[in-house]
């Protein structure tokens, strides 16, 4: 396997997919840039050094052009990119809201975050992989809005529909440059910031339990390998079939 630099995007958590992903890729062999909104992603990165991986981080608002310019200027061209950063941060945590409750500040914060956060940093590194001929992009999307949603959740379902539509379209348009595009729709995985309501739901899964971050970091880490080579635009849902019920619970 051809060591690679890799950028994973809201990976600040220590008990998040982020996280899980840079260190399951940093094992791998590849160099890995973290980034998220707090101070706490430089711990992470320290944390993998600590471990004998190659790791990076910065700090960075990813729905802001100046900070993403920033971003790509610290971290050089990069061969695998993970498009993690979504949500909510512990700046701005999420807040669901029923439609008929929204601002059109709280629609634009989903949105901006959840999806521009996508746009931004893959505008800012796709660029180099179509001119090196080589590049493996990975969009953690989410059940939520492909395939089912719940009250509540109308712009982060909109923003995880809308990703899974941009990495159709990008496969399509960067296909014939040696790089592909492809997603992963996590469900119910248990991290720090899982509520009391997600817990419970996940024991209605198939498996009777929630994911764990490894789970979904496996999916990436396959995605973003030279031996994915022939899949592209495609959706890798990880959620132990709960998707697949018609009765939960």
């Amino acid at each position: 396997m051809t060591s690679r630099r890799a950028l994973i995007t809201g990976a600040g958590a220590p008990d998040g997919i982020g996280f899980a992903i840079a260190r399951q890729l940093g094992r791998a062999g590849h160099a890995v840039f973290l980034t998220g909104a707090s101070s706490r992603v430089l711990d992470r990165a320290a944390e993998l050094r600590g471990d004998g991986i190659d790791a990076g981080g910065a700090v960075a608002d990813l729905t802001l052009a100046a900070d993403v310019s920033r971003l790509r200027t610290e971290t050089g061209a990069v061969d695998i990119l993970v498009n993690n950063a979504g949500m909510g941060s512990l700046a701005a945590p999420s807040v669901d809201k029923a439609f008929l409750a929204m601002t059109e500040a709280d629609w634009d914060r989903g949105i901006d975050v959840s999806l521009k956060t996508a746009f931004m940093v893959t505008r800012a590194f796709l660029p180099a992989m179509v001119e090196t001929g080589y590049g493996r992009i990975v969009n953690v999307a989410s059940v939520t809005g492909p395939l089912v949603s719940f009250e509540g959740t109308s712009a982060y379902s909109a923003a995880k529909a809308g990703m899974v539509g941009l990495t159709r379209t990008l496969a399509l348009e960067v296909a014939s440059s040696g790089v592909t595009v492809n997603a992963v729709a996590p469900g119910w995985i248990e991290t720090g910031a899982s509520s009391e309501m997600e817990r419970k739901a996940a024991l209605h899964t198939p498996p009777g339990r929630a994911g764990r971050p490894d789970e979904v970091a496996a999916a990436v880490l396959f995605l973003a390998s030279e031996a994915a080579s022939y899949v592209n635009g495609t959706l890798l849902v990880v959620d132990g079939g709960n998707s697949l019920q018609e009765h939960k619970g």
